[in-house]
C-alpha cells in the first residue's frame, strides 16, 4: 500500500478498507508515514468524513498502536467517564470515588487544558505531590487497592493518538468528528474498560456550542465505542454556565473538596455527578436501573465514603495524607483576591462561560503555547448561577490573581461576561439528553 493513493482515496470521498486504515496508523508511529501526510489525511477525514465502518477502524487501529491494560484480579467492573470538556467541570474529582464507593474500579485517564477549557490533570497537579503521571505499576495498585486513580495518559497507551492530535492541533482539523470520536475512544479502550459514560457538553462554554453539533457527536462516540467492544453511553449536558461556582484548577479542587465533605454542593454540578454515576453503575451491573444508580451515587456522597476514598486516593499517589482535612493548608492561594459586585438589580439572565474560561487562561491558569506552565493559584470562585436574582450590592464573582494589573483584566473580563436582566430566563436541567447503543444498555 502507498500512503498517498490512500490519501487521494479518501480526499475524493470515497470510505476505506479497516486495513488501509490500519496501514496508515502503523506508518504513523513507525515514520513511515510523515506528518505532511498525516496532516493531509487529517484534512482529508475533516473535509470528507468517515462512515461508521471507517472510525471503528481508525479507534482499533489506534488502540493496537500501543499497550492495553487488563485487569484480571478485580472483583468489580472497570468503568470510567470522559468529558469533552467545559468550564468549572471538576465532575472527575467527586465521581470516580463515588462509582469506587459503589463497587466499581476506575482507572480514569484524563488530560489537561485545552483552548478555553480546564483540564483534570492541571487541576490534580495543584495538589503538592500527587503523581498525575505515575508508572503503570503503582497506577495499577491503586485502582486495585483504593478503587479509583486519575492519571494521565502514558507513553504506550494508544501513541498514535498523542502523534495525530499533535498533528490536528497545528492544522485546524481539531474539530473533526471522526477524529474526536477515535481521538477519545483509543485511549479508553487501551485502558481496558468494560463501561464508559460520555460527557458531551453543549453551550456557549463547549467546544461544540449548538446542540446538533454536539448530538451529532454524542452519537457517534456511543455507536463507534460499542462497535468496538466497548459498552458506552454519552450524555449531553448544558455548558451555558460554568458548571461548579468555581473556575481554575485549585479553586476547583477546593470546590471538589467542599462538594465532598458536604460543606458546599453546587446544585447543577451535583445533577451532573449523580447523572453520570447512575449510567457508569448501569453499565457495570452495578444497579437494577439508572434511578437505582443515581440513589446508589448519591448515597456513596451524602455518607462521606466518597469523600474518603478521594483522600487515600491522593495518599496512595503522594499527596499529603490529610488533604481532605487540610485542603486549604495544602493549596496553593493567589496574593491578590478582589470581589466584583453586581453593580446594579436583576437576574443573570446570561453568561458568556467562553469568555470567563479565556479570562482563566488570561490569568495563567490555562495554556496559549504546550510549553507554558500553569499557574495553579489562580481563577475566580463565587460565581452566580443563570437565573439567580442579585442586588447590586451581591456578588457576581471573586477573582484570584498573581498581580493587581492581573485582576483589573480578569475582573473587566467577569464583568463582560454577566448580563443582568428584569426578568428570569426559563429554567432548564443540566442534562439535557441521552445516547446508547443498542448492546450499550436499555
Amino acid at each position: 500500500m502507498i500512503p498517498q493513493e490512500i490519501i487521494r482515496r479518501k480526499r475524493d470521498g470515497e470510505a476505506l478498507a479497516a486495513d488501509e486504515i490500519a496501514f496508515l496508523i502503523r506508518g504513523l508511529v513507525s515514520g513511515a508515514v510523515t506528518e505532511g501526510q498525516a496532516a493531509a489525511f487529517a484534512m482529508a477525514v475533516f473535509f470528507q468524513g468517515m462512515s461508521m465502518d471507517e472510525r471503528v477502524a481508525l479507534t482499533r487501529a489506534m488502540v493496537d498502536s500501543g499497550v492495553t491494560m487488563v485487569w484480571p484480579d478485580l472483583d468489580g467492573p472497570v468503568l470510567d467517564k470522559h468529558s469533552t470538556g467545559g468550564i468549572g467541570d471538576n465532575v472527575s474529582l467527586m465521581l470516580a470515588p463515588a462509582v469506587a464507593a459503589c463497587g466499581g474500579f476506575v482507572p480514569m485517564i484524563s488530560g489537561r487544558g485545552l483552548g478555553h477549557t480546564g483540564g483534570t490533570l492541571d487541576k490534580l497537579d495543584s495538589i503538592p505531590g500527587y503523581a498525575s503521571q505515575p508508572d503503570s505499576e503503582l497506577f495499577r495498585k491503586v485502582v486495585a487497592e483504593i478503587g479509583c486513580a486519575i492519571i494521565g495518559q502514558t507513553a504506550d497507551l494508544a501513541p498514535a493518538d498523542k502523534r495525530l492530535y499533535g498533528i490536528r492541533d497545528v492544522t485546524a482539523t481539531v474539530e473533526s468528528i471522526p477524529l474526536i470520536t477515535a481521538s477519545i475512544l483509543s485511549k479508553k479502550l487501551a485502558a481496558g474498560l468494560e463501561g464508559l459514560v460520555m460527557d458531551v457538553k453543549t453551550g456557549n462554554g463547549a467546544f461544540m456550542d449548538s446542540f446538533e453539533g454536539s448530538a451529532e457527536l454524542a452519537e457517534s462516540l456511543a455507536e463507534v465505542a460499542t462497535g468496538a467492544g466497548l459498552p458506552t453511553t454519552a450524555l449531553i449536558t448544558a455548558m451555558d454556565q460554568p458548571l461548579a461556582s468555581a473556575a481554575g484548577n485549585a479553586v476547583e479542587v477546593r470546590n471538589a473538596v467542599r462538594y465532598l465533605t458536604g460543606e458546599h454542593r453546587d446544585e447543577r454540578l451535583h445533577e451532573v455527578v449523580v447523572a453520570l454515576g447512575g449510567e457508569m453503575l448501569l453499565l457495570g451491573d452495578l444497579a437494577e436501573s439508572v434511578e437505582d444508580g443515581w440513589a446508589r451515587i448519591d448515597g456513596a456522597i451524602q455518607s462521606g465514603q466518597a469523600a474518603e476514598i478521594f483522600g487515600r486516593m491522593v495518599a496512595a499517589l503522594g499527596g499529603p495524607v490529610d488533604f481532605v482535612s487540610r485542603v486549604d493548608d495544602h493549596l496553593p492561594a493567589a496574593p491578590v483576591r478582589r470581589e466584583i459586585r453586581a453593580g446594579r438589580a436583576g437576574f443573570v439572565s446570561a453568561i458568556d462561560t467562553r469568555g470567563i474560561g479565556v479570562a482563566v487562561v488570561g490569568l495563567g491558569g490555562g495554556r496559549t503555547r504546550p510549553q507554558d506552565a500553569v499557574d495553579h493559584a489562580v481563577g475566580f470562585t463565587e460565581l452566580a448561577s443563570l437565573g439567580q436574582r442579585l442586588e447590586p450590592d451581591a456578588l457576581i464573582g471573586v477573582v484570584h490573581a498573581r498581580t493587581e494589573n492581573a485582576v483589573d483584566a480578569a475582573a473587566a473580563a467577569l464583568t463582560r461576561a454577566y448580563a443582568l436582566g428584569d426578568e428570569a430566563p426559563e429554567p432548564s436541567p443540566a442534562v439535557l439528553a441521552r445516547f446508547a447503543a443498542e448492546s450499550a444498555g436499555p
